[in-house]
């Protein structure tokens, strides 16, 4: 049997920056094939958490999934 998972999964994702916290326990997952959009205000962590998924970050407490892996 195949395990499936998500595409793309955030779990409780934290990011910090010295005494800045970028993000904020964020969690979501997308499913293969869904359409997903991505908005928020300015600062909201959007591009670090994109760029912690894209493995050019990481985070400081959580996990993020591309397909599967860590």
């Amino acid at each position: 049997m195949v395990a499936v998972h998500p595409m793309l999964e955030l779990c409780n994702v934290i990011r910090t920056f010295g005494d800045t916290r970028a993000v904020n326990d964020v969690s979501f997952a997308v499913e293969r094939g869904q359409v997903f959009g991505y908005i928020g205000p300015n600062g909201a962590g959007k591009t670090t958490s994109m760029r912690i998924l894209a493995t050019l970050d990481v985070p400081t407490q959580g996990n993020a999934f591309v397909d599967g892996f860590s």
